[in-house]
């Protein structure tokens, strides 16, 4: 069974959606709290997500680039906004797809199971979920979470890049310049940004409980210790 976060502020359309849904075997989750989407988003973990445009406070656009930000599932816009503008919007915000009110549910439906295939089932790359591991400590780059004794620290996309780069050279040096070439490619930015994002993957590692293994070679780079070592 997948869960699908339904944000539709429509809750007769919610409504239907959900039942279509359950119909098939899956489970449809409806958000009524709008102003508080990515929080639900990272409690539910769903498989995938059905996002309105227009909705209080903020569009699905602005929520769309929220969940880019820590997740790679789909996300499948459904609108009445029917232009061609609107759709290439939400495609260059994340969407993965985008179908217009009024629709048949039969499509929403077999779009539904076109993405899940895509990344979950038959049609998904690999015979597995990619999973970088040190000691225990575990990076599960395609959910952009850090798990460690069953507890787990989502991530956001550079905190995952960062620390996959970490982890896999862990306990060697990585160099400034590797990082940098990993999270920017070639754009400039000054060390007050590296800084900022080598700070935050500090905190997710404090909030397994993990302190003191990022280390910061002055002039050099930095290099990760497996302090969490598991015991022997």
């Amino acid at each position: 069974m997948y869960k699908i976060m339904i944000v539709e502020d429509d809750p007769k359309l919610a409504g239907l959606l959900e039942s279509q849904i359950a119909r098939y075997g899956n489970e449809g989750i409806i958000i009524r709290e709008f102003d508080h989407v990515l929080e639900r988003f990272r409690e539910i973990k769903p498989h995938l997500v059905l996002l309105d445009v227009n909705l209080p406070s903020y569009d699905g656009y602005f929520w769309c680039r929220q969940i880019r930000s820590m997740s790679t599932c789909p996300i499948i816009f459904i609108s009445a906004r029917n232009g061609t503008p609107d759709q290439l919007r939400a495609l260059e915000n994340g969407a993965d797809d985008y179908i217009t009110k009024p629709f048949a549910y039969d499509i929403v439906i077999a779009k539904i199971h076109s993405q899940l295939r895509r990344v979950y089932g038959d049609y998904a790359p690999g015979s597995g979920e990619r999973m970088v591991e040190k000691e225990g400590l575990i990076l599960y780059p395609e959910r952009m979470e850090l798990q460690l004794n069953g507890q787990t620290a989502p991530l956001t996309k550079k905190e995952t890049i960062l620390l996959e780069t970490l982890l896999a050279r862990s306990p060697r040096l990585v160099t400034r310049e590797t990082i940098l070439e990993k999270l920017w490619d070639d754009t400039f930015v000054d060390d007050n940004t590296l800084s900022v994002n080598i700070n935050r993957v500090r905190k997710r590692l404090m909030e397994l409980g993990i302190e003191g293994a990022l280390e910061t070679v002055r002039g050099s780079g930095y290099r990760l210790h497996p302090v969490w070592q598991r015991p022997q």
